[in-house]
């Protein structure tokens, strides 16, 4: 499979997609953030200047400042590939925000979108 589409999608180009989406289901902007910082360890600061920099999914978890180790709590099916088969590590990480997105967007509590 080709990757390259993902590697140089922008981040800030789908971000409010993400936050579209959970609106839709009435959460927030707010939640997809706590999301992001909880993946990611980005935050405020640092998640709107990469919004701002137009930085691409490749970077943008190049740059996070650390990848949350309960990522591997993270599975099931996004896109039709099981998240714990994915080997593409970058693709892979694109896949997990997107499963914890989908999971805010289907009610699911915060505790449990964070894997507390």
């Amino acid at each position: 499979m080709d990757n390259t589409r993902i590697y140089r999608m922008s981040f800030a180009g789908v971000y409010p997609l993400y936050i579209q989406k959970a609106e839709r289901k009435g959460r927030t902007k707010e939640e997809v953030d706590e999301i992001i910082f909880w993946l990611t360890g980005y935050n405020p600061i640092s998640l709107q200047q990469t919004i701002d920099n137009k930085i691409d999914f490749e970077h943008f978890f190049k740059q996070a400042p650390c990848l949350n180790p309960n990522v591997s709590k993270i599975s099931g099916v996004i896109c039709g590939y099981r998240i714990e088969d994915i080997e593409d590590q970058l693709v892979q990480k694109v896949r997990y925000l997107d499963k914890l997105i989908d999971e805010l967007a289907k009610g699911r509590s915060m505790e449990k979108i964070l894997r507390k």
